[in-house]
């Protein structure tokens, strides 16, 4: 099936391009069933690339999935146009009383800065304390990830003297984990984050599972699925280019680790990790669709998942 996304969104032409099966809206209507509602808090600078890259996994499943783009409620973005947020983001406060069967938040470049010193760290935990009463599973992405452990169980993050930065090979801890079917024993992901969550501050008894890491750049994928999250701190989603794309725009000065080949810019980076992005996103949705309550008013008072 396809993604349901506004009919002039700039990543529509992108994504049919690509082959991606992408629906009109006018289409959508027709069909008798009922389909996936995610919810997308985009907190990236580029909304339009994480827009794209998002919605390219989310469309690759066999379900039809209904994307509605969030933002915070009173907060303005410097790096992306007004027109484009107005066209297609509804803020956070004329969603609270609707219902999804999943919602992503995404990572932000605030990740150097205490939590409370973001600026709309109040209305992101009120955030967080609603997806426990109106989504059935969430995701967090990068910083969000982090802020999510933060709120929900007092897991700090802590700074890095330099940023973990590349492609770095992955050990798949919880093979089990509905998260993990068919991932290899070990796979690449790109990472890009100037702090970490250090696998000793994950306490026992909190219901947390360690599901991915890295010898090098340290944990990946966290499994809590008292809350109904899955917690990524890297990359995925990204694009081929997009660690070239940040090495360019950060004036060269530290180069992506195991990233461009034989450590040369000069040369095209390959995509190592493409196929494990789609099977998590693939993973993610299809627990979803296993467990959520037809009636999407009971979404968030369906049973929790259980610990592989």
């Amino acid at each position: 099936m396809p993604i349901k996304i506004a009919d002039d969104l700039p990543a529509r032409p992108i994504l049919e391009a690509e082959g991606v099966m992408v629906m009109r809206e006018a289409d959508a209507v027709r069909q008798d069933i009922r389909p996936l509602r995610i919810a997308l808090l985009n907190l990236m600078p580029d909304k339009i690339s994480t827009e794209t890259q998002l919605a390219r996994l989310l469309g690759a499943t066999p379900l039809q999935v209904e994307l509605t783009l969030v933002r915070i409620s009173d907060h303005v973005s410097r790096n992306a146009s007004a027109d484009h947020m107005a066209s297609f983001y509804r803020p956070w406060s004329d969603v609270r009383d609707e219902r999804f069967d999943g919602f992503i938040v995404t990572g932000a470049p605030v990740e150097q800065l205490p939590f409370e010193e973001v600026s709309y760290w109040d209305e992101l935990r009120a955030i967080f304390d609603w997806t426990q009463t109106h989504v059935h599973r969430s995701l967090s992405i990068c910083w969000a990830a982090q802020a999510a452990l933060f709120h929900f169980h007092g897991v700090e993050k802590h700074a890095l003297e330099r940023k973990a930065f590349g492609l770095f090979r992955h050990h798949n801890h919880m093979p089990s984990s509905p998260w993990m079917r068919g991932f290899s024993d070990n796979f690449c992901v790109p990472v890009s984050r100037w702090s970490a969550v250090r696998r000793q501050d994950i306490l026992e008894g909190r219901g947390l599972q360690i599901l991915a890491e890295s010898d090098e750049s340290g944990l990946c994928l966290i499994g809590d699925p008292g809350r109904g999250f899955l917690h990524m701190f890297n990359h995925l989603e990204y694009d081929t280019l997009t660690l070239a794309e940040e090495y360019a725009r950060d004036g060269g000065r530290q180069l992506p680790a195991h990233y461009f080949p034989d450590d040369d810019p000069g040369q095209q980076p390959q995509n190592h990790w493409r196929s494990h992005a789609h099977l998590l996103f693939g993973n993610w949705i299809n627990e979803m669709y296993q467990t959520v309550p037809f009636d999407l008013g009971a979404a968030g008072q369906a049973p929790v998942l259980t610990a592989a």
